[in-house]
């Protein structure tokens, strides 16, 4: 029996190849993974030996050879395939051992000009994987480190590795090949905001429960070479396994929270915030944020964009809360939430901001809608003024309900008051019965609405929806204008006494 090896990643690879050699195969290497073997006192012939050619142009040109890719590619249930291999005196690879050159890592390596960069295109390597893929009925192919003592405990039971699992194998090591690709050609894309084909690549981070039912099976995927995803740097220290919906809702709050710089408390429910506010302290956002709904916040997934002491631990474990997202946790804070066994406690230990220059993805029949993200984040001095007075504290909630509403599916309105949500309209058809919504909302949790304000994803078409706010005491409102009418919604705002202000552009989120 017979191995190739050429590996970047060597974690593992004695141990492996150890095995290999005691099971009797002939180790044969190339570069590097030759040289580490030989260090461990491995017998291993190299490459070179085999090919009759040194290795060419700095290393680019070594496995690409007839001796090597026959003896991976040789039908061994064909007599004319083995003949070939007999007349040439070539002899077969019963297992191909490959990783490829890391160039998704090495794409954010800032000391990597583009010439260094081109050099960590591995051009062998995926040759050799899908060649032996493509054998998997005669060799075993591996390309994850996390695949040897799969591989040797079949070689060791069986003198051999099953069908089955050289099928396996041979898809991922195909998996391996294509995500790689994608990876390289994204990067000869970039500038292209919409190449003519894009081929994103996820790999499996997490095995889901169940989907948004339970009769539907699930699992959350990570972008390969993405800067950052929902889950990096997250630690998961107490409760259950995450759920889908956790994470859907997860994803959410974490996106808004972004945009806030105060101590904030962000809490969503089915993928929409139902209690945002902003404070001196987390622990009065918290409490802010709870009291803007707790009907709806019940159940809900809760993010704190600052430490979790003691005190709001014991607030936070009197609530039924599914999920627990903060960037760290004070010793007894972790007890108190301990003590709550359905609660999902995650700490977050790099809040670095989203990629905002990756792209959405929306999954439609048969294809894929892909938009660049809203990455607006607006400023008072990009707001026109266009009747009434705004005051400081005005400014403040209005800025806060533009950067809420952005997060909630149209159409949508938040109202906000005293750095709070105090009402939510959202995922109307009508945006009239959106402010109808977030009012009465409002007023049955008892919030005055005297002195607050509005925002709206979309302009009003017509002054039905203002009135209504403006009727219960809305004294100022952010909405991106551009109407038809927008003339008889300003007469109506001047009218009420109140203010409005223009942002000329629209927050859709379907």
């Amino acid at each position: 029996m017979r191995a190739l090896i050429s590996v970047y990643d060597k974690s593992g690879l004695v141990p492996f190849a150890s095995g290999l050699a005691e099971l009797g195969f002939e180790l044969v290497a190339s570069g590097g993974s030759a040289t580490e073997l030989e260090d461990a006192g491995l017998r291993v012939t190299r490459v070179e030996d085999v090919t009759g050619f040194p290795e060419l142009l700095e290393g680019r040109v070594k496995t690409l050879h007839p001796r090597i890719h026959a003896g991976i590619l040789a039908r061994r249930e064909r007599s004319e395939d083995v003949a070939a291999l007999a007349a040439h005196g070539i002899e077969p690879f019963d297992l191909v051992c490959v990783n490829l050159y890391p160039f998704e890592l090495a794409r954010d390596r800032p000391e990597l000009d583009e010439a260094g960069l081109i050099e960590m295109i591995d051009i062998g390597g995926p040759s050799l994987l899908r060649g032996a893929a493509k054998n998997f009925s005669s060799v075993t192919v591996v390309c994850r480190p996390q695949d040897y003592d799969i591989v040797l405990s079949e070689l060791r039971e069986a003198a051999g590795t099953t069908l089955e699992l050289r099928r396996r194998l041979a898809a991922v090591a195909f998996a391996r090949t294509a995500a790689y690709e994608s990876a390289i050609a994204r990067w000869f894309q970039r500038g292209e905001d919409f190449p003519q084909t894009f081929v994103p690549a996820f790999e499996r981070t997490l095995d889901l429960a169940y989907g948004e039912n339970p009769q539907q099976h699930a699992a959350y995927y990570a972008e390969r070479g993405a800067r950052t995803h929902l889950l990096a740097y997250v630690q998961q220290i107490h409760g259950k396994p995450l759920s889908f919906n956790n994470l859907n809702d997860l994803s959410a709050a974490r996106l808004l929270a972004h945009e806030l710089d105060r101590p904030a408390c962000v809490i969503v429910k089915h993928a929409n915030p139902c209690g945002v506010a902003v404070a001196e302290t987390v622990e009065d956002a918290y409490r802010s944020a709870l009291a803007a709904d707790p009907v709806s916040a019940y159940g809900g997934v809760v993010l704190l964009n600052r430490q979790v002491t003691a005190p709001l631990a014991e607030a936070l474990a009197a609530q039924f809360v599914e999920v627990l997202f903060a960037p760290g946790y004070e010793a007894r804070a972790v007890e108190l939430l301990s003590a709550k066994p359905k609660l999902r406690v995650l700490e977050h230990r790099d809040q670095r901001a989203p990629d905002w220059d990756e792209r959405d993805y929306r999954r439609v029949l048969g294809g894929l809608l892909v938009q660049e993200r809203d990455r607006e984040s607006l400023r008072r001095a990009d707001a026109e003024v266009v009747c009434g007075e705004i005051g400081d504290d005005l400014w403040d909630d209005l800025l806060l309900a533009w950067r809420v509403v952005k997060h909630v599916a149209s159409n949508a309105i938040v109202l906000a008051r005293d750095g709070q949500t105090v009402g939510i309209g959202a995922g109307q058809a009508s945006r009239v019965d959106a402010v109808r919504i977030a009012v009465e909302k409002a007023k049955e949790l008892g919030h005055p609405l005297e002195g607050a304000v509005l925002a709206s994803d979309a302009f009003f078409p017509f002054a039905d929806g203002p009135e209504l706010a403006l009727e219960a005491g809305v004294a100022a409102i952010i909405q991106p204008g551009g109407s038809k009418r927008d003339h008889e919604v300003v007469a109506a705002v001047e009218a009420a006494g109140a203010a409005m202000a223009f942002t000329n552009r629209r927050q859709f989120r379907h």
